[in-house]
């Protein structure tokens, strides 16, 4: 496990309502959430784990986003873009070769279609499910970030193929996690040193979900988010994992962030 590193990075915040991430709390009360976003640097290729808001979209949020900036008011800058903070840490393009998403909605999809070199690793369900989501869910996906000619896929199986181990060493394994998306995954990374992070990407937006205290706020099955929670939970007492939610403001807070890193 030579050399290999995992980076946690911001690609700004999101300003919201409690209430859009706690489901039924707040009163109405202002909240503002990080965009968190991953690299693992490992021999046999880097992964960029989701990539956080589009940069593209800074310009005019509402054309790029839509009317979701209503609800989620993108607080970034350039150089937070995902291809900005990989220049800022020596990397091209051109030295990625995995793109891992949780899932594909806008503030977790800027990755998508920036690396010439990479494979994006998805869910099938999630795949499927974004070029033809539901109304209530509709806005939150950024068509424009992943319907691009040219882009190399592999879709994950679910259940079926879970979890998934990105390079056979068990340092990057996919866990199928549905419930705030239908094709929702986590991802479990072992670092010599660090020991294991359980990246929970939105299937934990905030430690009250963990605790079970709360809903999240955007669902689309309250209970495959439940049972995603209580897998995860297992998952993370099984391996000593230390977790990483979604969009803590508080968890956040305390990791290191790049240019720091675990290994």
């Amino acid at each position: 496990m030579n050399d290999i590193r995992l980076y946690l990075l911001q690609s700004g915040s999101q300003q919201c309502k409690v209430h859009d991430i706690k489901m039924n709390q707040g009163c109405g009360a202002d909240f503002e959430i990080p965009v968190p976003w991953f690299l693992l640097i490992h021999p046999k290729g880097n992964v960029v784990v989701d990539g956080g808001l589009a940069a593209e979209g800074l310009a005019d949020p509402r054309a790029y986003w839509g009317d979701a900036v209503d609800a989620y008011r993108p607080v970034m800058r350039p150089e937070q873009g995902c291809i900005a903070q990989l220049a800022a840490l020596g990397l091209a393009p051109e030295d990625i070769r995995y793109v891992v998403l949780s899932h594909l909605h806008s503030d977790h999809s800027g990755a998508v279609g920036r690396f010439p070199n990479a494979t994006h690793l998805v869910q099938r369900r999630e795949y499927e499910y974004a070029f033809a989501p539901d109304w209530f869910a509709a806005g939150a996906y950024a068509r424009k970030d992943f319907d691009r000619s040219g882009l190399r896929w592999q879709l994950l199986e679910g259940e079926a193929g879970d979890p998934f181990d990105l390079y056979g060493d068990g340092v990057l394994r996919t866990v199928f996690t549905p419930g705030h998306t239908l094709g929702h995954q986590s991802v479990l990374v072992t670092l010599e040193h660090s020991g294991p992070m359980l990246l929970a990407g939105d299937a934990v937006y905030t430690m009250d979900h963990w605790n079970e205290k709360a809903l999240p706020g955007f669902v689309a099955s309250v209970v495959d988010a439940v049972r995603s929670v209580r897998k995860l939970r297992a998952l993370a007492e099984r391996n000593g994992a230390t977790l990483v939610p979604g969009h803590d403001p508080d968890v956040w807070k305390t990791f290191k962030l790049a240019p720091a890193y675990y290994d």
